[in-house]
């Protein structure tokens, strides 16, 4: 690969030259600027991850193409770059922060959870949505003049203001208790908060009482490994008994989060929402801990690997919880629970930056100033799971075909479709999926909840994808998957993006003749004509409505079959469509092309449905309507002679 290769991709450039504009300047205190400084002389070469990573910029960047379909100006990029950056990571004023929560950010190590929100984007916007997370310090404990109602002040690690929390009542034994463990100084996370405004009659924003409050625990710290001891390590899964619950019996676990997920059992007789949480306990029993309903913002407190506490909590029996298995029972979020928390420990590794990426114009960003010098950067700090896998979402550069290696997450990948079939031997619904990029070309078996949902894609179309997973199997070889459940997963197939024919910022216009030195893992963009109208051929065909491919009648006529996903299709899955092949031509050239769906539909000013209802011989005539007829199209080499025009051309 060679460094014009990577220039010569105008929406690449475009994402390093916006990393370059939105890139934070954190007003910090001196002291954390001292630190930051400190580091770097010690190592030297490592990348810290305080601005945005390729994978984000990317992702970005294509979700605003698709909100803006009619195209989009660098400068609109920009703007919602930069403001989501902002948001996701606004530090607020520091000087104000309570002095309790300084003494305990120098143990602070945790990642902000996915929802996280801040105390002072709260009284920025004066507003919080439901399931907004809130990573608190308790600094007060309460009760309001002439009432019973406890108040929590709350501060966090990153805002200078602090707010008031009506105490939800079935915490109040917590607090009222001797030595009560909702005391100044301890860590909560909450959420499923309202917000009382002062529009509402209050001088300053306070929180209403919320029932969903997990309470942190640090097993280093004496009187929590004290509080844990005694008050979890007397129970057991293997010890829970159903009857011995309905008896009145209590029961107080502690056990690891395996998993958080969607419920896998069918549910009988019930259709509320809910989450499943996986728990293992420490002699590696296993036990399901259901949410119903609006508990489920619970799961958003959780993440795996942490270490949960569960304090009286309800037992129920799979009759009771509407669920098919072979547990004799399950675990829920009762009246009387509370719930505990260690957090997984933060783990970081230094990885080292690729070769490939030493010759890709991003890895200058992080480099010397001056290109004389050469490359600054030689590797970057980023997160591993308890198991010893890597979360590549925040790598500041683009992961490439030549760079995937065993236990690697959150992968995002560019490139061009090179094969693709339906793994039909296999249970669920799973295609194999070949991505090429200038290293090289990689399967990837992608997972679907239910069925193809990715609409028209084919071999040549562009792609990009994150949230694949990397590891490696028996054959010695690396196995590259994606859940299309997982939350950081997403597919773009920008080949058939519409606004990237109008949007000028992420791309360049080539001539026809300029295609055969192209890679086949960009954007093809070119102003053609029809032309040779005697030689343009329109077909209808029937297509499945899902995938956008053609389908063809089943043996013995009993309905279509789908060429692509192989599903059997009744009337209400196909379509009618175009089969459109032409020859379209520049000033530079001319060349043979087909396209079908809306893109030959815009081509045509006409439907599928309407061309077959005309005469015979308006058919044969129509083509003549197009001649020297000029369009902005996006081309893709199908295979090594045909090419494919593929997103919708922008009207006439």
């Amino acid at each position: 690969m060679e460094l014009e290769e990577v220039e010569e991709d105008t929406f690449l450039a475009f994402i390093e030259y916006a990393r370059t504009v939105i890139a934070p300047h954190k007003d910090e205190d001196d002291e954390e600027v001292e630190d930051r400084q400190m580091k770097k002389e010690s190592t030297g070469t490592t990348a810290e991850m305080d601005s945005p990573g390729w994978g984000w910029i990317a992702s970005r960047i294509l979700k605003t193409c698709i909100a803006y379909s009619s195209g989009v100006t660098a400068a609109i990029l920009l703007s919602e770059l930069s403001q989501a950056w902002h948001e996701q990571n606004k530090a607020g004023a520091r000087k104000k922060r309570p002095e309790l929560i300084d003494q305990l950010k120098t143990n602070h190590r945790r990642r902000k959870l996915a929802n996280s929100v801040t105390i002072d984007s709260i009284f920025e916007k004066n507003f919080l949505s439901l399931n907004s997370v809130l990573e608190a310090v308790v600094i007060e404990a309460y009760v309001l003049p002439g009432t019973n109602i406890y108040m929590l002040t709350l501060g966090d690690f990153w805002s200078s203001y602090t707010i008031d929390l009506y105490l939800h009542r079935r915490y109040y034994e917590l607090v009222e208790a001797p030595n009560g463990v909702l005391s100044k100084g301890r860590e909560v996370f909450l959420t499923g908060c309202y917000l009382r405004t002062a529009r509402e009659g209050c001088g300053i924003p306070r929180l209403l009482p919320t029932e969903y409050l997990v309470i942190l625990l640090d097993e280093d710290h004496d009187d929590d490994a004290i509080l844990i001891a005694a008050q979890f390590c007397s129970d057991t899964f293997s010890s829970v008994s159903l009857d011995a619950f309905n008896n009145g019996t209590s029961y107080s676990l502690y056990a690891r989060i395996e998993s958080i997920g969607p419920v896998e059992d069918k549910v009988k007789f019930s259709t509320a929402q809910r989450k499943q949480i996986t728990l293992v306990d420490n002699d590696g029993v296993r036990l399901k801990f259901v949410l119903w309903g609006e508990q489920v913002l619970l799961a958003n407190l959780f993440s795996v690997g942490s270490m949960l506490g569960l304090e009286r909590p309800y037992i129920s029996s799979p009759e009771e919880c509407a669920m098919e298995g072979n547990d004799d029972f399950c675990l829920e979020y009762g009246s009387a629970t509370h719930l505990y928390l260690v957090p997984s420990s933060h783990q970081e590794e230094h990885v080292c930056v690729a070769l490939s990426q030493n010759r890709c114009q991003g890895s200058r960003l992080l480099g010397s100033a001056d290109p004389s010098q050469g490359l600054g950067v030689s590797q970057v700090t980023l997160p591993r799971d308890s198991e010893g896998s890597i979360d590549f979402s925040h790598y500041p550069f683009r992961t490439l075909v030549a760079d995937l290696q065993d236990k690697m997450t959150g992968i995002s990948l560019y490139g061009v479709i090179a094969d693709i079939y339906s793994d039909l031997k296999a249970s669920g619904v799973i295609f194999s999926l070949k991505i090429e990029d200038t290293t090289g070309a990689i399967w990837a078996r992608l997972h679907f909840t239910c069925s193809w949902s990715l609409g028209r894609l084919g071999v040549g179309h562009v792609v990009y994808v994150s949230g694949l997973s990397c590891k490696r199997i028996k054959q010695n070889s690396l196995e590259v998957i994606w859940h299309e459940k997982d939350d950081k997963a997403s597919f773009i197939n920008l080949s058939c993006l519409p606004a990237f024919l109008t949007s000028s910022c992420l791309h360049k216009i080539l001539t026809l003749s300029d295609l055969s030195r192209q890679r086949r893992s960009i954007i093809n963009i070119c102003r053609v004509r029809i032309d040779q109208i005697y030689q343009c051929h329109i077909s209808t065909r029937f297509s499945h409505s899902v995938c956008g491919h053609f389908t063809e009648e089943a043996e013995g006529g009993g309905g279509h079959k789908c060429q692509f996903c192989q599903m059997s299709c009744n009337n209400g899955d196909i379509v009618r469509t175009f089969h459109l092949k032409t020859t379209i031509a520049d000033e530079r050239g001319k060349m043979m092309a087909w396209c079908t769906g809306q893109t030959a539909v815009t081509i045509l000013q006409i439907s599928a449905d309407e061309f077959c209802d005309l005469p015979e011989d308006d058919q044969l005539m129509y083509p003549s309507s197009l001649e020297n007829e000029s369009f902005l199209v996006a081309l893709a080499q199908t295979n090594a002679v045909g090419w494919e025009i593929t997103p919708p051309p922008p009207p006439r």
